[in-house]
């Protein structure tokens, strides 16, 4: 309830940081201060690395995606006694 008090007014100045550290410090002491920051860093790194391979996941799907229409191109065939507007030249062009 108290943390969520303190975000609801926006994210804390300066002088306010200092204060939540003055009371961390008091609760837990300065033997686990460096355990939790080390678990806050190795929470944070493990975050960094999940968020890099989601994004290189999509950039791949977004590549295959790109790249497999282009690749597919259906031939068109006009029906029998019309002209069609786009020669077999064109149509094979992008292939």
């Amino acid at each position: 309830m108290v943390f969520s008090m303190i975000f609801a007014f926006g994210l804390p100045s300066g002088s306010e940081w200092f204060w939540i550290f003055v009371v961390v410090f008091l609760l837990f002491g300065a033997k686990k201060l460096p355990e939790l920051a080390r678990g806050l860093g190795k929470a944070l790194g493990e975050f960094h690395k999940a968020k890099e391979e989601f994004e290189k996941e999509v950039r791949q799907a977004a590549k295959v995606e790109t790249e497999e229409p282009s690749q597919n191109i259906p031939k068109i065939a006009s029906p029998e006694g019309t002209v069609s507007r786009i020669t077999d030249k064109e149509v094979n062009k992008g292939s």
